[in-house]
């Protein structure tokens, strides 16, 4: 900027320091606010109007993808305006609270009743605590696994102490294809990982495969019932199975956890012929997410354990200092009410026909998409059978572009290309052992109509058809073509160094 120019934009910045009026009438826009930089690192030493505040926050935001057309997120991301009216009523309660917010613990209590019930938990038999249900809301399902995968931990060491045996070595088995937060487990909570690997036609782990790794030290087996890669089901009546065997044979008491973040609110509704819950005799517990398919805004989990036997009492904590004796499971202790509320809200306005309607069309809606993307000729489909509304593809082996020859695109430039159209989908490797295979994946929530997916249906075409046109070399082609031209034309090349051997340039790209 030149020094004219410096100094006439200098004269507006002093008008505007002068200007300090920020009344009812000032123009949003017109506030001083509106031409200064916003605290960024630093905290800030003045305070601001609640407007210029709000709008800075909504105009950043302005800046996010629209989440409805993110379809990489499991989570929900509509909800009813009654629905909106319960969170917005209860968005000021701590739930922790149990002796000031009695109704809204017991909001909590019901869901954990009903899920309960949902996933087949016994019945008591008799008034013996050991044999009540037990369960607990969660802020979602990272933390319940980390409950879940507790529990498992304390049971083997309160028996291998009994036994007189050591307890410094514990493993948990779960395929390679687990979410992170198992991971996260292992490490928080010094639980050697024993991965299962998976493959390419069923990237899923299965049961067959898991029983080697299974020992005296193994304090559970974790299946996926919904795999977070392709929304596939682990089957978990042959992990059942698997298990019975292994305990038999080697004497041991392994058992399961479910982790049903996203099924655990889909499969009861449209796949009642599988075993997949408390109806099998080795699962401990279960987790889902109430804001995926239990049609909750983020964030709320659940964890439901058979009965009460299955949780050490170690791990029960009792708070006398909220007014009230009250039982502690959680990791986390102070915990919005409301969408625990909207749980309840959904739960009750739903009834199992609601979920059993929705549930079976977001599969209608998946189905739709999977046939729309076969009948290009350009996409295969990433595992199979039962799961979630969900549809994972790659690229078929051995296409061509439009000339007839080899393309020189793959699933991460078809993910940078859709979002010219706004559409968010995620592109990402299998795990270990199958990382060679690239692909995308589409989740169908319940916003998500037939009309919308034939939409996006077509603007894959159109991303196809204008990759099969443009993108023509690769990144190593593109290398040898910019060594070529250097050669060639050595000052036009010294000129323009910067440009050629930027960042930005570096990523694979082509054009005819």
């Amino acid at each position: 900027m030149s020094k004219s120019e410096q100094h006439r934009f200098k004269e507006f910045q002093d008008h505007l320091d002068d200007d300090n009026d920020e009344g009812p009438n000032v123009p949003t826009y017109g506030s001083r606010h509106s031409a200064i930089d916003f605290p960024k690192t630093e905290f800030p030493k003045e305070s601001l109007a609640p407007r210029a505040a709000a709008q800075m926050v909504l105009d950043m935001h302005q800046l996010d993808a629209n989440p409805r057309l993110d379809m990489a997120s499991f989570v929900t991301t509509w909800m009813e305006p009654e629905a909106e009216q319960v969170i917005a009523a209860t968005q000021n309660i701590n739930i922790v609270d149990s002796s000031q917010y009695p109704q809204c613990v017991e909001m909590d209590n019901r869901c954990v009743k009903m899920i309960a019930d949902l996933w087949h938990a016994p019945k008591p038999k008799s008034d013996d605590i050991k044999e009540q249900t037990l369960g607990t809301s969660t802020i979602g399902s990272s933390e319940a696994c980390m409950l879940g995968g507790l529990a498992l931990k304390r049971r083997w060491q309160v028996a291998r102490k009994k036994a007189g045996k050591p307890t410094d070595k514990p493993n948990l088995v779960l395929g390679i294809n687990a979410q992170v937060c198992w991971e996260k487990f292992c490490v928080y909570f010094e639980v050697e990982p024993r991965y299962v690997p998976v493959d390419d036609d069923v990237p899923v782990m299965q049961p067959q495969n898991a029983e080697k790794y299974i020992d005296e030290n193994t304090i559970g087996l974790v299946v996926m019932f919904g795999s977070t890669y392709n929304g596939q089901y682990e089957d978990v009546e042959a992990s059942d199975k698997m298990i019975s065997k292994v305990n038999k044979e080697k004497g041991l008491d392994v058992r399961i956890h479910v982790d049903a973040a996203s099924g655990g609110f889909v499969a009861p509704f449209i796949y009642e012929n599988i075993k997949w819950d408390f109806l099998l005799d080795n699962v401990n517990s279960i987790n889902t997410s109430g804001h995926k398919y239990g049609l909750v805004y983020p964030g709320v989990g659940w964890v439901i354990w058979r009965n009460n036997s299955c949780v050490d009492e170690s791990l029960q904590f009792h708070v006398a200092y909220l007014g009230t004796d009250q039982i502690s499971l959680q990791l986390n202790f102070s915990k919005n009410a409301n969408m625990v509320a909207a749980q309840y809200y959904q739960i009750v306005r739903l009834g199992f026909e609601g979920y059993r309607r929705i549930m079976s069309n977001l599969m209608k809606v998946a189905g739709h998409l999977a046939e729309g993307l076969l009948a290009t000729g350009h996409f295969k489909l990433i595992g199979h059978g039962p799961g979630l509304p969900v549809v994972a593809f790659a690229l078929k082996d051995g296409r061509t572009d439009a000339k007839g020859n080899d393309i020189k695109y793959d699933e991460f430039d078809i993910m940078d290309r859709l979002k010219e159209y706004h559409w968010q989908l995620p592109a990402y490797n299998l795990p270990k052992n199958a990382e060679h295979q690239k692909m995308l994946r589409v989740v169908i929530r319940e916003d998500h109509s037939f009309e919308m997916i034939s939409d996006l249906i077509t603007d894959m075409k159109r991303v196809i058809d204008w990759l099969d046109h443009h993108f023509v070399y690769t990144e190593k082609e593109m290398t040898d073509l910019r060594a070529k031209f250097s050669a060639d034309h050595p000052d036009h090349s010294k000129k323009h160094k910067k440009h050629y051997h930027s960042p930005n340039n570096k990523k694979k790209a082509g054009v005819c």
